[in-house]
């Protein structure tokens, strides 16, 4: 569906400059970090939480009450399983 939007001068010549670089249209780049930003990642990785549980006991907790605070901050959907 064909949309306008309006890029500031300078944020648009650093895109061409970055779909050049990857060889691929101004477009395609543009959907590709638009579909990053609206995806439903955590931006934490299950991997990287479960391997900062086994740095010592402090930490554990840390990454513990810090899945709490997320999990009881969250307001528009379902909590996700970490």
């Amino acid at each position: 569906m064909p949309t306008t939007v309006h890029i500031p001068d300078l944020l648009l010549k650093s895109v061409d400059r970055r779909a050049k670089a990857l060889g691929i249209s101004r477009n395609r780049l543009v959907v590709r970090a638009l579909e990053q930003a609206v995806s439903v990642q955590s931006g934490l990785a299950p991997e990287f939480l479960q391997r900062l549980r086994h740095v010592d006991r402090d930490t554990s907790a840390a990454v513990d009450e810090l899945l709490i605070a997320v999990t009881q901050a969250r307001r528009s959907k379902e909590p996700r399983d970490l």
